[in-house]
């Protein structure tokens, strides 16, 4: 595991210039808490920034405000200034921008129509991508820097992100992905004062090098065999030419897509959510041993051996839970391509864990906000929450020469 880099230390450094400063500030602002050195400094903000101002005004002159010009030999004079609210990293505070007669000064310390000089989009957008909602965000900026934002303000900023988005999940994408996970998470969104439930549906590609990228998010579609193959041909159009294997819960239509989009891609059935569709007849006493059982059968050395185990599983259980092994019958097609590989490539492709350590960030939406206000807060917040997630994706999967070895050997000549 790659050690996180460690973030460089300030060591302050005392000169006697900034030793008569802080002199200068005790005297002058009677400091004696923490709450006062920021009262100080939002004043010599205000201060600082208008005398910039100031010396910007006399540049667009050509002379300083003390001199005597006349006015009949310029242009273009001062014209007072004009008072200015803008919000910065001590709160919100009023300035005094100065004017010209003729409105061609344009200052650049703190620019025509800037609010903010704090940074703080970059601010709502780090918090909307932690799962806070606009409400929390607008208190939380009050707390913190004392002025207040509205949830249509919070809104507009997040929104200058939806081109970024658009852009991102039209990107080009490489030539071939040997796994392509897609997996649903649901969602509570309103839509015209009614509260619906969404499908977020997220598809992870592991790319050559064995590095996780999340190739798009879609939501709010219906699944059917013409939905999935819409997604799979705009991976298509993005560059994708070949995917060795797609794993994916069963979703409606799925199969028959992969089939038409990508005919000589093969569908491996998620054996995570295989097992936990059936585990959910089970009753909780009988979870454990249930669960031991079913391990053997995916855990079998080919796929004739794993069929004898599931009938046993299925002969054993099958008078107390009748309805729980339908499925591995059912879908027995799309269960069986793990048995042509070794453990090491069964673990990357029949489970889940890749694309799990994902969900569990987009989980956490749903654990702060109950309710997403639209379909499109929800997608800005699963795009920031995406770029969250794999800033930790700083190395392949473990194993992957051996793993991606296998699998070309595998798919040769295909």
């Amino acid at each position: 595991m790659a050690r996180k880099e460690k973030q460089p230390v300030h060591h302050v450094v005392m000169t006697d210039g900034k030793r008569a400063i802080i002199q200068q500030l005790l005297q002058e602002y009677d400091i004696e808490t923490a709450e006062d050195i920021q009262d100080a400094l939002k004043d010599l903000l205000g201060g600082t920034i208008k005398e910039m101002m100031e010396a910007e005004m006399d540049d667009h002159l050509g002379y300083g405000k003390s001199e005597c010009i006349e006015r009949s030999d310029q242009s273009d004079y001062r014209n007072g200034t004009k008072q200015k609210q803008v919000n910065t990293s001590y709160g919100s505070m009023t300035i005094d921008v100065p004017q010209d007669r003729n409105s061609t000064f344009e200052p650049k310390v703190v620019k025509k129509r800037q609010k903010d000089i704090s940074d703080i989009d970059q601010k709502i957008i780090s918090m909307y991508a932690k799962g806070m909602t606009t409400r929390q965000i607008s208190d939380t900026l009050m707390d913190i820097y004392g002025f207040e934002a509205s949830e249509g303000f919070i809104s507009d900023v997040t929104d200058k992100l939806m081109p970024q988005i658009e852009e991102w999940q039209n990107r080009p994408l490489d030539e071939v992905y040997p796994v392509i996970y897609i997996d649903a998470i649901h969602y509570s969104v309103r839509d015209n004062g009614l509260i619906r439930k969404l499908a977020a549906y997220v598809t992870l590609g592991i790319n050559l090098e064995g590095r996780k990228e999340v190739l798009t998010i879609d939501v709010g579609q219906n699944e059917s065999a013409k939905y999935w193959l819409s997604v799979l041909n705009s991976l298509k159009n993005r560059g994708v030419r070949d995917i060795m294997i797609i794993c994916a819960d069963g979703l409606t239509g799925i199969k028959e897509a992969i089939s038409t989009a990508f005919p000589q891609t093969e569908y491996q059935r998620c054996i995570v959510h295989q097992v936990r569709n059936t585990l959910k007849y089970v009753a909780d006493k009988d979870r454990k041993p249930f669960a031991a059982d079913l391990k053997k059968i995916y855990h079998a050395p080919d796929a004739d051996s794993a069929a004898e185990i599931r009938d046993k599983v299925e002969e054993k259980w099958s008078e107390k839970y009748p309805r729980a092994m339908k499925t591995w019958r059912t879908n027995w097609d799309a269960i069986t391509p793990i048995f042509k590989f070794s453990p090491d490539v069964r673990t990357v492709i029949y489970t889940t864990n890749a694309i799990e350590s994902l969900n569990s960030t987009y989980r956490k939406l749903n654990r702060q906000r109950s309710v997403f206000p639209s379909d499109q807060a929800l997608l800005k917040a699963l795009y920031l929450a995406t770029f969250e997630a794999t800033k930790k994706w700083t190395m392949p999967i473990r194993n992957w020469g051996k793993v991606y070895g296998e699998m070309a050997i595998m798919y040769e000549g295909r």
